[in-house]
C-alpha cells in the first residue's frame, strides 16, 4: 500500500476476521478505532440527533455518562435512549457537587483496595471537600477537607489519571476595601494533589506582587501558566518555582474582548495548544541544543478560522456638511465572523475536534470540525442543528462516534443534545420514501 493512500475499511475487516492481528490485542483495537476514524471521517458518514433532554440545573459529561442535578444522577449516553445508572440521595445546596473529573484505573498498577480497579469520579463540592466516589453506584470511597481561607471550585488534571489541579475563585476586591485603599494582591489558589489515593503536593498562591497585573492562571503538565490582559502568557516551571525559572512567553496577536487560552495537548506529546478567536496555534516545546535545562518554543501547525478580512466604514458629517469617512477593522471576536469557541481532542481516533461559531442575524450557528492531530488538515465538518447564543456557556465533546452538546439557556435552563454517528443516510432516506409512498398508496386506496 502506498504512503499516501488511505486505508480500505473493508481489506482491514476481512483481514481482522481471518486473524491476522490475533496475536496482540492492542494491535486489534488499533485497527477498530482506524476502522472508525475511517467511517467518521468519510463524507457519506452524517451525525443524528437522537434525543434531546432538558434540566433545571448543570449537565456534565465523562466518558459515556452524562450527570445531572450536579453530578447527583448519572446517566448512560451509550444507548439510543437514556439509561440511568444511579442516583445519589439528596443533599443541601451547600453541599453540592461544583466540579468533577473521571478517574480510570492506571493500567499494571499494584492498588490496595479491591475498589481501586474501577472507575470513579472525583469530585469537588460547594463546601471545600474533595471525593472520590465510584462511577458505577455513587458510593463515596474517600474524601478530605481542603481549606476554609478560600473557595476552591474548578477541577482538572495536571498530569492526567495522576495529579490534580484544584482551583480557587478568584478573589475580588470588596467595595469597602476599595474605598480604604486597601488591595487584593492574591487573585487565586492552585492546590495540586495526587489522584489516588488523596496526597497534597502543594498549594501555590498566585500573587500579584510576584507575578504582576495577571488576569488568570492554571496548572498543566508540571507547568505554570500565567495569563495577563494584554494577550501575553507567561510558562514557569512547577518545580523550579522556588528559583524562578522562567521557560517562555508567547503572545496571540489579535484584537478580542475574551482573552485567549492555553495549554498542554493532551496526546502527551509535549505541544502546546494556543486558542484565540481567529486561529489555533499548535506549538512545540523543543530543548535547545547544547543546553538541555533550557527550551524554546516553535510552531507546529495553525488552524484559521474561514472568514474575510472585513473593514467597517465610520461616516460622520462635518458642520459644514464634508463628509468623513474612516475605516476601522472589526475585533478578532466580532459574532458575524466564525470565532473558535471550543478545541478538544479525541484520543482514540487521534482527531482534534474544534467548534467554530458565527452568528447570522438573530441567532449564531455553529458546527464542529475534526481536524488531523498530526498536520492540522480539516478531515470533515458536522452542523450543529440546534442555534447557538453566544451569551450562555456551552460545551460539545466528541467521543467516537458520539457527538454531545450542553447549553445553558434563559432561566437557567440547561439542554443536551445527543448526535449519533449514522452511515448510510441515503438508505435510511429511500426507506422513508417508500414508506411514505406505501402509506399514500393504502390512504388512495382507502379512499
Amino acid at each position: 500500500m502506498g504512503p499516501n493512500r488511505k486505508p480500505n475499511v473493508c481489506n482491514q475487516l476481512s483481514r481482522r476476521a481471518l486473524g491476522f492481528f490475533a496475536r496482540d490485542a492492542g494491535v486489534v483495537q488499533r485497527t477498530n478505532l482506524g476502522i472508525l476514524r475511517v467511517l467518521v471521517c468519510q463524507e457519506s458518514t452524517k451525525f443524528k440527533n437522537v434525543w434531546t433532554t432538558h434540566s433545571k440545573s448543570p449537565i456534565a459529561y465523562e466518558r459515556g455518562r452524562i450527570y445531572f442535578d450536579n453530578y447527583r444522577c448519572c446517566v448512560s449516553s451509550v444507548a439510543s435512549e437514556p439509561r440511568k445508572l444511579y442516583e445519589m440521595p439528596k443533599c443541601p445546596k451547600s453541599e453540592k457537587i461544583e466540579d468533577a473529573l473521571l478517574w480510570e484505573c492506571p493500567v499494571g498498577d499494584v492498588l490496595s483496595n479491591p475498589s481501586d480497579y474501577k472507575s470513579s469520579l472525583i469530585a469537588l463540592t460547594a463546601h471545600n471537600w474533595l471525593l472520590r466516589i465510584s462511577a458505577t453506584t455513587g458510593k463515596i470511597l474517600e474524601k478530605i477537607y481542603l481549606a476554609s481561607y478560600c473557595k476552591f471550585r474548578y477541577l482538572s488534571w495536571d498530569t492526567p489519571q495522576e495529579v490534580i489541579t484544584i482551583k480557587s475563585a478568584q478573589n475580588k476586591c470588596s467595595v469597602l476595601a476599595h474605598q480604604a485603599g486597601i488591595q487584593q494582591t492574591v487573585l487565586l489558589y492552585l492546590a495540586v494533589f495526587q489522584a489516588l489515593p488523596f496526597s497534597l503536593v502543594g498549594i501555590v498562591e498566585i500573587n500579584k506582587r510576584i507575578f504582576g497585573n495577571v488576569t488568570d492562571a492554571t496548572l498543566s503538565h508540571g507547568i505554570l501558566i500565567v495569563m495577563y490582559s494584554s494577550g501575553l502568557v507567561r510558562l514557569y516551571s512547577f518545580q523550579a518555582i522556588t528559583e524562578q525559572a522562567k521557560n517562555g512567553i508567547q503572545e496571540m496577536d489579535c484584537c478580542s474582548l475574551e482573552s485567549d487560552w492555553i495549554y498542554f495537548h493532551p496526546d502527551a506529546s509535549g505541544r502546546i495548544i494556543h486558542v484565540g478567536p481567529n486561529q489555533i496555534k499548535i506549538l512545540k516545546l523543543n530543548e535547545i541544543e547544547n543546553n538541555s535545562s533550557q527550551h524554546q518554543i516553535s510552531e507546529d501547525f495553525v488552524i484559521l478560522a474561514n472568514r474575510e478580512n472585513k473593514k467597517e466604514n465610520l461616516i460622520t458629517v462635518t458642520a459644514s456638511g464634508r463628509v468623513i469617512k474612516k475605516s476601522f477593522n472589526l475585533l478578532d471576536d466580532d459574532p458575524e465572523q466564525e470565532t473558535f469557541k471550543i478545541v478538544d481532542y479525541e484520543d482514540e481516533l487521534d482527531l482534534l475536534s474544534v467548534v467554530a461559531v458565527t452568528q447570522i442575524d438573530a441567532e449564531g450557528k455553529a458546527h464542529l470540525d475534526f481536524h488531523c492531530n498530526e498536520y492540522g488538515t480539516l478531515l470533515k465538518s458536522i452542523p450543529l442543528v440546534e442555534s447557538w447564543d453566544v451569551t450562555y456557556s456551552h460545551e460539545v465533546y466528541f467521543d467516537r462516534d458520539l457527538v454531545l452538546h450542553i447549553e445553558q439557556k434563559p432561566n437557567r435552563v440547561f439542554s443536551c443534545y445527543v448526535y449519533q454517528m449514522v452511515c448510510d443516510p441515503g438508505e435510511e432516506e429511500e426507506e422513508e420514501e417508500e414508506e411514505e409512498v406505501e402509506e399514500e398508496e393504502i390512504l388512495n386506496t382507502n379512499c
